[in-house]
Order: C-alpha cells, then sequence, then structure tokens
C-alpha cells in the first residue's frame, strides 16, 4: 500500500488557537458568613430552656394571679422558643472532601468549606457540591488521525472541583459537563497527531505519548476552566488501530522492524569486513588485490548477512579457475 504524505504538524500555538473561548465566569467563591456550630447549639438550648421556664412561669402565675401577666409571660415564652428552634435549622453539617454552596432569596451568600458544625443564616438554601477528587474514563472513541487512519482511543481524567460557585452557577450540571468537554478535547488532539510518524521526526499518538497527554491535559482545562473545575492529570487508556486496518497496520510495522533489523545488520557486517581487511593489511598475513579484496568482502557479507548458517566451499583450484 503507498505510504500516504506525511501532514504538517500543526504547532501547539494552533492547536491552543482552535480552542474555543469559554466566557468568563460570573461570579467567584468566597467564604459564607457564619459561626462554630456547637457553641452557637449550646446557645440555643439554652435559649429555649429559658423560653420553657417563661412558659412554666406564666403558668404558675396564671393559677395564683390570672390576668395580663402570666398571658405576657406564656407569649413571650413560647416566642423565644419558637425563633430558637428556627434559628437551628440553619445548623449544618460538612463532611471532610464537600463543600455547601449557601444561596439567599436566589442570590450567592457564599461557601462553607470548614468540616464540622456550621451556623448559617437558616433562610438560606445550601447546596452540596463534593471537593474530592474524581475520575472520569471515557469511551473507547472512534477518529482519525492525521494520516486519515481511523484508530480507537480512550482516556481518563483526573479532576477536582476548584470553585464550587462556578461549578454551582455557571454550568447546569458540572459533572456532565466535564465528560463532554473530555471528550471533545480527545477527539481533537488525536485528529491532529498520526497514531505513528513515518517520518520519525513529527510528534505521534504512540511515540510522544508524554508531549501528548500534557496537550490532552491543557486543552481540557481550558474548556473545563470557566466551570471551575481544575485537571489534575489525563493519560491515554487505550490506543489501537481500528480492526479494519489493524492487519494491515501490523505488517507494516513488521516490515519496518525488518527493515530496521536488517539495517542494523548490514551495518555491523560492514564495519566487521572493513575491521577484518585493516588487520590483515596491517599484520600481513596476506597480500590482496583489489579482486580478491571484492571477492572477500562479497563473501563476508553473505556470511554475516545471511539468514541461514553458511556452507563451507572447498576451492581445490585458484581463484581464478
Amino acid at each position: 500500500m503507498p505510504e500516504p504524505a506525511a501532514p504538517q504538524q500543526p504547532p501547539k500555538g494552533a492547536i491552543d488557537a482552535a480552542i474555543p473561548e469559554m466566557p468568563a465566569p460570573r461570579v467567584q467563591e468566597r467564604r459564607a458568613a457564619g459561626m462554630p456550630g456547637v457553641p452557637f447549639l449550646l446557645i440555643a438550648l439554652l435559649v429555649v430552656l429559658g423560653g420553657v421556664a417563661l412558659i412554666i412561669a406564666g403558668g404558675t402565675r396564671a393559677q395564683d394571679h390570672p390576668g395580663g401577666t402570666a398571658a405576657i409571660l406564656i407569649g413571650l415564652g413560647i416566642a423565644v422558643v419558637v425563633a430558637a428552634l428556627l434559628t437551628l435549622f440553619g445548623l449544618t453539617q460538612v463532611a471532610p472532601g464537600q463543600a455547601r454552596v449557601c444561596q439567599l432569596f436566589g442570590r450567592y451568600q457564599g461557601t462553607i468549606r470548614q468540616d464540622g458544625l456550621r451556623w448559617v443564616n437558616p433562610l438560606t438554601s445550601r447546596r452540596k457540591i463534593s471537593t474530592r477528587l474524581r475520575n472520569h474514563e471515557t469511551a473507547v472513541l472512534k477518529v482519525n488521525d492525521a494520516y486519515g487512519n481511523p484508530i480507537e482511543l480512550a482516556a481518563v481524567v483526573v479532576w477536582q472541583v476548584a470553585d464550587t460557585a462556578q461549578a454551582a452557577f455557571e454550568v447546569d450540571n458540572f459533572v456532565k459537563f466535564v465528560g463532554i468537554q473530555t471528550d471533545t478535547a480527545v477527539r481533537h488532539i488525536a485528529t491532529n497527531y498520526p497514531y505513528d510518524a513515518h517520518d520519525g521526526e513529527s510528534l505521534s499518538l504512540r511515540g510522544n505519548s508524554e508531549d501528548i497527554t500534557e496537550r490532552l491535559s491543557a486543552e481540557i482545562a481550558a474548556r473545563v476552566d470557566s466551570a471551575g473545575v481544575r485537571i489534575i492529570e489525563s493519560r491515554f487508556t487505550h490506543l489501537a488501530y481500528a480492526p479494519e486496518i489493524a492487519s494491515a497496520m501490523l505488517q507494516r510495522q513488521q516490515a519496518g522492524a525488518i527493515v530496521a533489523a536488517r539495517q542494523t545488520i548490514v551495518d555491523g557486517a560492514v564495519g566487521m569486513v572493513e575491521s577484518a581487511l585493516s588487520r590483515i593489511a596491517e599484520q600481513g598475513i596476506v597480500e590482496l588485490d583489489e579482486e580478491r579484496k571484492a571477492s572477500m568482502v562479497s563473501n563476508l557479507l553473505v556470511v554475516l548477512c545471511g539468514d541461514r548458517a553458511a556452507q563451507p566451499v572447498l576451492n581445490t583450484g585458484t581463484l581464478y579457475q
């Protein structure tokens, strides 16, 4: 099969320019106003006990002296208990590796990252977002490389939410967003580089995996940055020719390996012949004219480069008969 012409490799700047420019984020994470939850819980319980004491005192006074004062004490005690119980709804438990995005009447109020029991405005809604490390493994994608050959590849990406406000408000579903953008970046990288560089100098998916994965990580990071996501690492987990051309490409690789091995054998044989002629001339073992040298070189190359063991032939005459 004819060898396809090597495509012009796009420089790194051209690949970066092909990445769509994402809109600038409208919000940034900030710390939510609040206080430690345990001290507030103790204070709220004391307030509830005080309200209960007022209710009991009002009831006792109503038995001895019915009137407005007893009703005021009972009403005040009930109001205190209800207010304390309502404020307890502001208590929020935050586990390690999680954050809570607080929102009040549609406005972003801040993020709780400190683990433990925290208290914030009880009227806020608190959305749980995981800040742990996550993996996303793409399905096996079938694309055409820079030579137009169909290949199959898959990648795994390690990522983490860096800005909870952007993850919550900039995209509808940041997990799905990361998955789609990762697939898009893998396809884009695969179409810009060949599976194997025939000229041996251009970057290829198989021969320059470190450089390619570095560019893959940079492209994915640029695509998901506006969603508050940080890319830690990306790697190819599957890389192969498509089944319909795998056998032909295997034959090509085998042929290339055979040619490379033959080249090494020939280079070594030429060096050995040159060394043998030099030592014969230096030590004066025998005088060889040009024709005898040519015959000796031919015989040595046949012996050294042949696939099978040489069969000795005894010459009972002379070289010229």
